[in-house]
């Protein structure tokens, strides 16, 4: 495959596509990186195992002027992606290229959205045959998170639940007898039973203030309604104890939980979600909350355009599935314009 800085900068034509893997990925195997090689145009397929090697594959995109740019590797790989990219493209004064997305990671939030297939190789082969035959295109509204676009991000238990994940995973994958195991669903099933829940069922509940900054902000009621009159800014949202504040763009989490059924509700608002549950009720209506039917007075859900998020005790935060370090405050805005997504639930191009 060769370094990022080794290929020419040749001008990219109208229908050619890159794709971005992360070869950290435990899809990404030889394998397929053979078979992705042997479809995609010479020099269009690009390997990153680094933070590093990722920003000059984004520069290098841009340079080429990419129509069209796939990531494969989990949300994570997107986010990070689709992040250069309009960067440095905007720095360029580019047009941004339209974005797509293969499953080949954990979680895979976006593959629920937009309709990618299984991770287990033939997926995403086809994938690459769909988005010449039947892959439409929408608008994919996006959240800025200290200057990082992301269709989900959050603070709390969903960031100490990931590390506990990517904690269970690594022991699973060094123990020979529990390797063939370590599987996404497996693994997380596995994390959450064994060590977030009764984690969580000892924690005291974090103290948060939300702020809310910018006009219009709605708050939704269990009935599905906004409750009361459009919240001004400047004016608190919520302050109380709290297990996870999260918000997102888009209806899903990782393994097509539909954490927010609001987020699709309003193209200018995203839904903010701040939860205050306890492991009895999760454990008594899992099923609810992963189907995104579950109401309570310990879920608050807004509609917003802006926040401020204040933590008396710094808080784990994670960004599109990646952990992001400790916060005490976190500001959390709608992405000035949405990004054009390779969509297989959309209608294919006239």
């Amino acid at each position: 495959m060769g370094e990022p800085s080794e290929r020419p900068a040749v001008k990219a034509r109208v229908d050619r596509v890159a794709v971005v893997v992360n070869g950290n990925a435990k899809q990404v195997t030889d394998e397929l990186v053979q078979i992705l090689d042997q479809i995609v145009q010479s020099g269009d397929l690009f390997v990153s195992r680094s933070l590093e090697e990722g920003r000059e594959i984004a520069n290098l995109i841009v340079e080429r002027g990419y129509p069209t740019v796939l990531t494969g590797g989990g949300d994570g790989t997107f986010v990070q992606m689709v992040t250069w990219v309009t960067d440095e493209a905007t720095k360029r004064n580019k047009p941004w290229p339209r974005f797509g997305f293969l499953r080949l990671g954990t979680g895979n939030a976006l593959a629920w959205v937009l309709g990618a297939q299984n991770s287990k190789g033939k997926g995403v082969v086809a994938d690459l045959a769909r988005l010449r035959q039947e892959g439409g295109s929408r608008e994919l509204r996006l959240l800025n998170v200290e200057g990082t676009l992301t269709p989900f991000a959050g603070l709390g238990i969903d960031s100490i639940a990931l590390e506990h994940y990517n904690q269970t995973k690594e022991f699973m994958t060094r123990t020979p007898v529990l390797r063939k195991l370590a599987t996404g669903s497996v693994t997380y099933a596995t994390s959450i039973l064994t060590r977030s829940l009764p984690n969580f069922l000892f924690r005291p509940h974090p103290h948060v203030r939300i702020v809310n900054e910018s006009d219009g902000a709605l708050r939704m009621g269990v009935d599905d309604l906004p409750v009361g009159s459009p919240i001004k800014a400047g004016e608190v949202l919520y302050e109380g104890p709290s297990r996870m504040v999260a918000m997102s763009t888009i209806p899903y989490w990782g393994f097509g939980a539909r954490i927010f059924p609001y987020a699709s509700e309003r193209e200018d608002r995203f839904s903010l979600r701040v939860v205050d549950i306890n492991s009895f009720q999760v454990a008594k209506n899992f099923r609810k909350i992963f189907k995104g039917t579950y109401r309570s007075d310990t879920l608050h859900d807004f509609l917003v355009d802006s926040v401020s998020i204040h933590y008396r005790e710094p808080m784990p935060l994670q960004i599109g599935g990646d952990l992001a370090g400790m916060r005490t405050t976190v500001r959390v805005e709608l992405g000035k314009k949405p990004i054009q997504v390779v969509d297989y639930f959309a209608p294919p191009p006239v």
